[in-house]
């Protein structure tokens, strides 16, 4: 198992890696939250990339797509930028997903004009921090809505 967390001075690194270790992104200190989405588009892309072969899973178990959110400054890519692909739900679409085709793992999700970059959870190793709030609740599966530890939003 490779390791999540390590420190230069006093800044800590998170390394977030596709299923086959092709592609490995690093983040710079702590994320400005840790969240899990429940609107349609991530709900509707994350069915689409498990449908992929061999894909990993991206939902969670409540229909939820965890996501550490760092400012994009803070993000590096640094190995396999080559296996990234991107998916977009319309060709329109603000907002798009980044796939490492290698394994076809949900790497991250990208906004056309935000200055953020949300990286799937899932792709981090167990230590990774803990859901912290959810979003979009309103599209959220009525049968979780009951059992929460968390405040919806």
């Amino acid at each position: 198992m490779r390791k999540s967390r390590w420190t230069i001075g006093s800044l800590q690194i998170l390394t977030d890696g596709c299923a086959c270790g092709h592609v490995i992104f690093e983040a710079r200190g702590a994320p400005i939250v840790c969240a899990s989405c429940y609107c349609n588009s991530c709900q509707t892309a994350g069915r689409h990339i498990e449908q992929l072969p061999s894909s990993p899973t991206v939902l969670d178990a409540d229909g939820g797509t965890s996501y550490l959110l760092y400012r994009r400054d803070r993000i590096a890519c640094t190995k396999g930028s080559e296996h990234l692909q991107e998916l977009r739900l319309t060709p329109d679409s603000p907002t798009r997903r980044m796939v490492a085709c290698c394994c076809n793992s949900a790497m991250l999700l990208e906004f056309t004009k935000g200055h953020w970059l949300p990286l799937y959870r899932r792709r981090f190793p167990s230590d990774a921090p803990p859901v912290e709030m959810r979003v979009m609740t309103r599209d959220r599966c009525a049968a979780f809505r009951r059992h929460s530890q968390l405040q919806d939003t």
